[in-house]
């Protein structure tokens, strides 16, 4: 598994078979794939699925792993608003929002743009955002080994604003926390935080 890279070259063996799956199914629903403005619909949404879904082939802890350093630094760090955009499994429709990640360190630091870049890589794969909050905490849990870590995400779902329900104005939050942060006062300090505008 490759640490991180965003996939700007595409296995051409696989993007053809993609690419063919999404004629048949533009050909199924009534439209006709010969159609100017179709004609390289097929090829796009196949580059597009196979980059919306990177993360299978990368490896969160590896990406942490490469840049952790020795800090004696033990309060809170925070990474807020990071943006994230997933494909929720059950409908293959995007859900999007920030994720707000903390942790405690316990001797090591790890390099500011490597959370985000962990919320990536499982972002990027077929999910539901419970499991997404718990994929992203238990990474940083198991590989950093801090003193505490906490994970919020709130997201949107198209699956409940274009369709069911069709709830445009729904926010769903998610949270997950570990070690020191199962303290109340930690983890309010941590919720009092994300909610400030510090800017």
């Amino acid at each position: 598994m490759a640490a991180y890279q965003n996939l700007e070259e595409y296995n051409i063996n696989l993007t053809n078979e993609v690419k063919e799956r999404y004629k048949t199914i533009i050909d199924e629903i009534g439209e006709d794939v010969e159609r100017e403005g179709l004609l390289k619909t097929p090829e796009r949404a196949a580059k597009a699925m196979l980059f919306l879904t990177q993360g299978y082939k990368q490896s969160a802890e590896e990406i942490l792993k490469s840049a952790m350093f020795k800090e004696d630094y033990d309060d809170m760090v925070i990474i807020k608003d990071i943006e994230l955009y997933s494909l929720c499994e059950h409908h293959m429709l995007p859900f999007f929002g920030k994720a707000h990640v903390a942790y405690i360190p316990n001797g090591q630091i790890v390099g500011l743009s490597k959370i985000p870049r962990v919320v990536d890589v499982f972002a990027r794969r077929l999910q539901v955002q419970e499991r997404l909050t718990h994929d992203i905490l238990e990474c940083i849990n198991n590989t950093l080994k801090p003193k505490g870590v906490a994970v919020v995400i709130e997201a949107s779902h198209m699956c409940m604003m274009m369709r069911g329900v069709q709830k445009q104005n729904s926010v769903t939050t998610t949270s997950g926390f570990r070690g020191q942060f199962e303290k109340i006062e930690t983890r309010n300090e941590f919720l009092k935080l994300i909610s400030a505008d510090l800017h």
